[in-house]
């Protein structure tokens, strides 16, 4: 049974609920496993929308045999669609979060810099198709792409310390690394009373916080671990401008590790320089949250994500829901009449083809509308799924956004216009965008740098640093994302 949120429900659950149904559709899911049970890594990734930006033989040459051995072994065990499933996402829309660069894992070669496995995300402007890249990190000034506008390895939003996030060897470590089956979390941190000292609610509260105050001591230890710490000092991200500065203790090494606030405030240039706990780390799993509250059902999630949290064994990739085949019903001259699709086109199937022919030559010359052909032109420019078919292409998903079309208007219709044509011609003209990014034809929004005859100039996008002033000249979709108000509400995501 799911438990009752007195408040209603969080916008975060919100969101993720709509993330989970529309942005690793199952057809995905099934391609992508398939090829990937093949030995097809490069294809599986393919089917998941995942450029591969690396070069097996140039790792090997540059960097050994033994570290391009490794790399080759992470990209068969890789599953796109599962990283995709896990990758940080901005709010109210549920994208992916744009221009970073999450490293997956680290290789100590024999060089001064350890090359990384990242995934990158294109700048919000160019993220047509919601696409992502591999490719190998090897070090400041190691080839990384000029273009992208933050190309090093984020230290806040990082997945090699969590390889069950995209490891389908390793995703049945799920469950223990969320705390599936755990108490609820404590509540978030506090706003702190004195500066440098954070201050924890010991009030519990069920699925009211997107916090896991519960594992950061275990979380941090693996962190500070890695770092090639036992124990010390780490920080954790809690809005835009606040951090949480705590210290992992323990009595000795055989009891489980704690941890606490910093007693004496620190400077800012020594917090930024603390280690980072991860958002995986940091918040709560979306699914675990989703489900306590009775969002999405188990069989909904991603089959290696249900199959860690539900411990009864295998699940199977539900089947979409199938449209009601039944024809649309319409108040017609006082009659009740049919829409239907026939020969590939939805049609009133109640009225006769030469006197549909006469009611459209007498509403093209002004006169009255016939109620069935009123109907079918609503639902060929404003339709009632159009809301889902914003979604998909919202989320890259062209196919399923195309075949929600041809469900309504079959597929030899000529789309008229309207909001579903404006909506389908805006996601190919974005694409191309996309594309100008992938060549680094362009290196920043093309409405960026605008000059007072109306054109863009061009040679000002590759300058590094460049941020134009927003002016008049600015266009306005620009703006609103420039502007503070119009900013992702990042605090709402992981």
């Amino acid at each position: 049974m799911a438990h009752h949120l007195p408040n209603g429900i969080p916008p975060r659950l919100l969101m993720w609920q709509r993330v989970r149904e529309y942005a690793v559709p199952p057809s995905m899911i099934e391609t992508v496993t398939a090829r990937r049970a093949a030995g097809d890594w490069a294809g599986a990734c393919a089917a998941a929308r995942v450029d591969v930006d690396l070069d097996l033989r140039a790792v090997r040459d540059r960097h050994g045999i033994d570290v391009a051995t490794r790399l080759r072994a992470d990209l068969r065990r890789l599953a796109p669609d599962l990283l995709r499933w896990h990758m940080p996402r901005i709010a109210p829309d549920g994208r992916l979060r744009p221009g970073i660069t999450i490293p997956l894992a680290r290789y100590r070669g024999s060089g001064a810099t350890s090359p990384h496995l990242v995934v990158r995300t294109p700048p919000a402007w160019a993220d047509a198709g919601q696409r992502m890249s591999l490719a190998l990190w090897e070090g400041p000034g190691g080839g990384a792409p000029g273009h992208h506008p933050h190309p090093h390895p984020d230290r806040r939003f990082r997945l090699d310390l969590h390889r069950h996030l995209w490891d389908s060897g390793r995703s049945g470590e799920l469950a223990r690394r969320c705390g599936a089956g755990g108490a609820p979390s404590t509540a978030p941190l506090d706003r702190p009373h004195a500066p440098g000292w954070p201050v924890l609610r010991g009030r519990p509260t069920v699925d009211a916080s997107p916090w896991a105050v519960a594992r950061w001591a275990a979380e941090a230890e693996l962190l500070l671990r890695f770092e090639g710490r036992a124990r010390g000092i780490f920080t954790v991200r809690l809005g835009a401008r606040r951090r949480a500065v705590l210290e992992l203790v323990a009595p000795d090494e055989s009891h489980a590790p704690t941890f606490r606030p910093v007693r004496e405030a620190l400077a800012p240039q020594e917090v930024a320089a603390l280690p980072v706990l991860p958002e995986a780390a940091a918040r709560v799993l979306p699914d675990l949250e989703l489900l306590r509250a009775g969002l999405v059902a188990a069989e909904r999630l991603h089959p290696l994500v249900a199959a860690a949290l539900a411990p009864s064994g295998a699940v199977t990739v539900a089947a979409p829901t199938p449209e009601p085949g039944d024809p649309h019903r319409v108040e017609c001259r006082g009659e009740v009449h049919r829409i239907a699709l026939r020969d590939g086109v939805l049609t009133a199937i109640d009225h006769d083809p030469a006197q549909l022919r006469r009611e459209e030559l007498v509403s093209a010359l002004g006169g009255p509308v016939l109620p069935c052909l009123r109907a079918i032109d609503t639902v060929h420019r404003d339709p009632e799924a159009l809301p889902a078919v914003r979604e998909r292409l919202g989320h890259g998903d062209v196919a399923g956004a195309l075949a929600v079309v041809e469900g309504l208007l079959g597929p030899g219709a000529v789309l008229r216009d309207g909001p579903l044509r404006e909506e389908l011609e805006s996601a190919a003209a974005r694409r191309v965008d996309h594309g100008l990014f992938r060549s680094g034809l362009v290196a920043a929004h093309p409405g960026a740098c605008v000059t007072e005859g109306g054109t863009a100039s061009w040679p000002g996008y590759a300058k590094a640093g460049h941020r134009p002033r927003l002016d008049r000249r600015t266009p306005l979709e620009m703006r609103h994302k420039r502007s503070s108000r119009a900013r992702p509400r990042t605090g709402l995501t992981r």
